[in-house]
């Protein structure tokens, strides 16, 4: 089943060029031409067999992106173990060689439409809300704020969190090792660290869920410790075309309005990712536009990442409007945008842009009551039964 909507040339937005459009500018970047600066972001579609096998229509729903003419394509969040990584119930996984298995026909379907297949891998840690997990582990045993969400298959309170031992410091960084080799003979070009919006490894990196008192605690110099030697891991035991990128945010999705402590901390997270050999860095924007990630309400956290790294920034949060988008690209505040809720309602967004054609604007009722990509089909589905978004 396909999501695309059909081309319709009388429903223009404009008549803009594609090749005035820096959005839609290709790029060489990661050893490769990229047709146009546009990515996939990630998004939790809790879509997987009950064991966390990637299924056939997650494989029709990921190549509907490349087909879009979207230049990377960046999968939800999977699991990196068995343990305590899983953050829901039917999230996909790559903690065995059955689970990578059944990932191989999605990274094929994205590489054959042309795209770059990242594949996010992430630990929940303590915002795990999966039904019947053993136990929960976070830096330290610090209850989080706010509710599970039921979008996601939760209810009510999150459990408290077991603090990681030494053993578990070892164990959770071979898993992301051992999962990012996995994606990569299941046909993924690279990986994208889960560090943002929450979970286990931005848990290391906001000062109120690390209250550890070993050299991962206190200052943010030790806090990113963590993280920075997760992508290190990963990056040492990976060829040097394959892609390692990491995700970061301040807000998360259990506490929107948190922030960085200023400029010298977000330098102090951003320069350490890199020595650690990052490919990238995405900011995420976590419910808050471009422009409100920032630390100083004048220079927006892509910049400052960009001008503290020299690498390549992928910039998130409300930038659907293609002139907005093309802003960003060209006053550098990012290499390159990543596109979630305008993603899933229009997949084939970058083509409609370039001709001119409408896209389909996101509504809540695509990812309700749940967020799985069986509740899309059926918004889709009612819409073309009322000959709307053809």
């Amino acid at each position: 089943m396909s999501r695309i909507p059909t081309t319709d040339p009388k429903q223009a937005t404009g008549n803009m060029s594609s090749l005035s459009r820096p959005v839609l500018s290709p790029v060489e970047m990661f050893g490769r031409r990229l047709r146009n600066r546009l990515a996939v972001a990630p998004m939790t579609r809790v879509s997987a067999s009950g064991d966390g096998l990637a299924t056939d229509r997650m494989k029709d729903y990921y190549r509907d992106f490349a087909r879009g003419g979207f230049a990377i394509v960046i999968t939800e969040g999977t699991y990196t173990d068995k343990d305590a990584s899983q953050g829901y119930d039917r999230q996909p996984g790559i903690a065995d060689r059955r689970q990578a298995n059944s990932w191989k026909p999605v990274a094929n379907s994205i590489a054959d439409h042309g795209s770059l297949a990242i594949m996010q891998l992430m630990h929940a840690g303590a915002l795990s809300q999966r039904q019947g997990a053993d136990r929960v582990v976070a830096p330290s045993a610090v209850p989080p704020l706010g509710e599970m969400m039921p979008a996601y298959g939760g209810s009510g309170p999150y459990r408290l969190p077991s603090a990681m031992t030494t053993t578990d410091l070892a164990q959770v960084r071979k898993g992301f090792v051992a999962a990012a080799r996995r994606a990569r003979r299941a046909g993924f070009h690279g990986v994208e660290i889960h560090a943002a919006n929450g979970y286990l490894l931005d848990q290391f990196i906001t000062d109120y869920t690390n209250r550890r008192d070993d050299g991962y605690g206190g200052a943010v110099s030790a806090r990113i410790r963590y993280p920075a030697e997760i992508v290190a891991a990963v990056r040492d035991s990976s060829p040097d075309d394959f892609v390692v990128g990491i995700r970061v945010s301040e807000a998360k999705v259990n506490d929107f309005n948190y922030r960085w402590g200023g400029k010298s901390e977000a330098e102090t997270i951003f320069v350490a990712l890199a020595e650690a050999g990052a490919s990238y860095i995405h900011v995420a924007g976590e419910g808050r536009g471009f422009r409100e990630s920032s630390t100083d309400n004048r220079e927006p956290l892509t910049t400052m990442a960009r001008g503290m790294t020299g690498l390549p920034v992928i910039a998130n949060g409300g930038l659907h409007d293609p002139d907005l988008a093309d802003d960003v690209i060209r006053n550098e505040h990012a290499d390159l945008i990543s596109l979630g809720r305008a993603a899933l309602a229009t997949p084939n967004w970058p083509r409609r842009i370039a001709n001119g054609e409408r896209v389909v604007p996101f509504e809540n009722v695509m990812i309700s009551p749940s967020a799985s990509i069986q509740n899309t089909d059926a918004w889709f589905a009612r819409q073309l039964a009322h000959g709307m978004h053809a």
